[in-house]
């Protein structure tokens, strides 16, 4: 870290505390049990939140304090290293009580993913050790005004100070919480890297202009880097692992379609809740209370199964992960893993959308009323889905299992 005043906060002009020693987890068990009790704690909030749309400073340091960040680090390194099933459920758990607040640290496990991948074994020290020592990894996305996310207009070149980055990012979910801030850029070959900077480098400004109906605070704004100061050991040439099988892709798909299995269940844990508490059963039913009428009963079963058979796909994905990780992953390995969570990805996108619709169903017009803020699981739903098309999911299954042709590799599967 640099001795700068950081430029990334918010309107109210908070910024990224110093980093903190979180509690340290050991077990898988130990971080699903942590993570039910923050979630707890962030479902009081998450309403009022999304609906004043108040950043979640004070729950995103409780997060980082209960170890919950640093849960997929390898033991060798100091970390629990769970398994992706629970990671998978971490996320899910969180996201059913706040998925805005849940979503931010993809990114983090994201990049520690790819770390595990192309790193060197003193980047994983280091970085590894500052995530248990609570550094927060945020993220600097994909460029706006270009014909494609792939494009980069953002620079790493050299000077007689030394590296030096510059560019401006957007959709970069988590920046504005973060100690580090990697992102994409082409070095003076015009190859891609990877390149990390401090969120308090001079010269690095997160501006918090994230406007989207739904995800509302995840503050997934714009960075801009002009000059920004980089460390040489913070560069990984991604350019030259393009080849090379991974499960950085999978992991952070998966990653995904946690979130959105999160609100799924939020979702119709709240339709159910509505039925029973304030419903009133059509006129036509025959019954006095809402949960005795025939056709909300079938729904709510419906739902129920949707939910349960796309859970059952997105912990099969994560133990597909899990047994590829086992061993060397090859190209065929890794592109059963992408398979195995596009099929998890398409069926959570699919209950997620369907249950934040027949919320207001089962409920009724009542349910609409904005005191109830119930809109919110939608409006989180639409957003979030369109993290990337789900169309290409079958696409991609469909060409595997008709011609054996492996995915493209890349953050997307």
């Amino acid at each position: 870290m640099t001795d700068q005043s950081s430029h990334a906060s918010d309107v109210t002009g908070r910024r990224p505390s110093a980093p903190v020693r979180p509690f340290l987890i050991r077990s898988d068990q130990e971080a699903l049990d942590v993570a039910s009790r923050l979630a707890e704690h962030f479902r009081l909030g998450a309403s009022e939140r999304d609906a004043k749309r108040l950043l979640p400073w004070d729950e995103v340091d409780e997060y980082t304090a209960s170890g919950l960040g640093g849960i997929t680090i390898p033991k060798a390194f100091g970390g629990a290293e769970v398994s992706n099933v629970t990671l998978a459920k971490v996320f899910e758990i969180l996201c059913a009580a706040d998925p805005a607040l849940g979503q931010i640290p993809q990114n983090q496990f994201g990049v520690l993913a790819l770390l595990k991948d192309v790193g060197s074994d003193a980047q994983k020290a280091r970085i590894f050790g500052d995530v248990l020592n609570g550094f927060r990894i945020g993220n600097a996305g994909p460029e706006k005004k270009t014909k494609s996310v792939v494009i980069s207009t953002t620079t790493l070149r050299s000077t007689p100070d030394g590296l030096r980055l510059t560019g401006r990012r957007f959709y970069s979910t988590g920046a504005i919480f973060a100690h580090w801030i990697p992102t994409r850029a082409i070095d003076e070959e015009g190859r891609a890297v990877q390149v990390w900077a401090a969120y308090d480098a001079p010269g690095l400004t997160v501006i918090d202009d994230w406007s989207s109906f739904g995800q509302r605070t995840t503050a997934s704004g714009s960075v801009e880097f002009e000059g920004v100061p980089v460390d040489p050991e913070l560069v990984f040439p991604v350019w030259s692992y393009a080849g090379r099988p991974g499960l950085a892709g999978p992991i952070s798909q998966l990653v995904q379609a946690s979130i959105d299995a999160g609100i799924a269940a939020a979702a119709i844990g709240d339709a159910v809740d509505f039925v029973r508490d304030r419903a009133r059963p059509w006129v036509d039913s025959g019954v006095t209370l809402a949960i005795e009428d025939p056709t909300i009963i079938h729904s709510v079963g419906s739902l129920y199964t949707d939910l349960h058979a796309a859970q059952a796909i997105l912990y099969e994905a994560a133990e597909t992960i899990d047994r590829v990780a086992k061993d060397k992953v090859t190209d065929a390995s890794s592109a059963l893993a992408s398979v195995a969570v596009a099929e998890a990805k398409i069926l959570t996108t699919e209950i997620a959308l369907s249950a934040t619709e027949h919320l207001f169903d089962l409920a009724g017009s009542a349910a609409t009323r904005a005191a109830h803020n119930l809109g919110r699981h939608w409006r989180n739903a639409r957003v979030h889905t369109l993290h990337d098309p789900v169309r290409w999911k079958y696409h991609l299954i469909g060409k595997y299992e008709l011609t054996g042709a492996y995915p493209a590799r890349h953050q997307w599967n």
